[in-house]
């Protein structure tokens, strides 16, 4: 299986925060959030990657989770899906968590792969990450 490492850039089009009045603290969030994705495979570097997710959070931390998409440079899609903890540290929002591939189109259909992931919000509306992991696609012949 081919490994891969990268790193996103992302920046929220949209939020939506709901604080709930079951407990101090207690906020759900979803976002969309977008970014041009570099990687160390060329089959995943200069991609568009977009991201949905939601996060419970109790006082800064909790759990997020949701789903993402990659455009590639010949229009062939690869989907997946990642869960991640989200923990606040002297104000730092961060991301620790694992994401997988579930599907794809063009030579990325069939698509199977996981690895881990790390983020950091920059900003109320932007984060960095960076990512490993490894994938195989369904003919087994990685393209070039």
């Amino acid at each position: 299986m081919p490994n891969l490492t990268g790193q996103l850039k992302s920046s929220d089009t949209m939020q939506t925060l709901a604080s709930l009045n079951d407990t101090p603290g207690h906020q759900l969030l979803l976002s969309v959030s977008h970014s041009r994705q570099t990687s160390s495979d060329s089959l995943f570097n200069n991609i568009h990657h977009s991201a949905w997710g939601t996060t419970d959070l109790h006082n800064g931390s909790g759990h997020q989770h949701g789903y993402f998409a990659n455009e590639h440079a010949d229009g062939d899609r690869s989907f997946g899906t990642y869960e991640c903890n989200v923990s606040t540290v002297n104000g730092q929002l961060t991301m620790e968590g694992h994401w997988k591939f579930t599907n794809g189109t063009g030579q990325f259909a069939g698509i199977s792969g996981n690895g881990t992931f790390k983020a950091q919000l920059t900003s109320p509306t932007t984060s960095e990450a960076s990512f490993e992991g490894s994938y195989q696609v369904k003919s087994g012949i990685r393209a070039a």
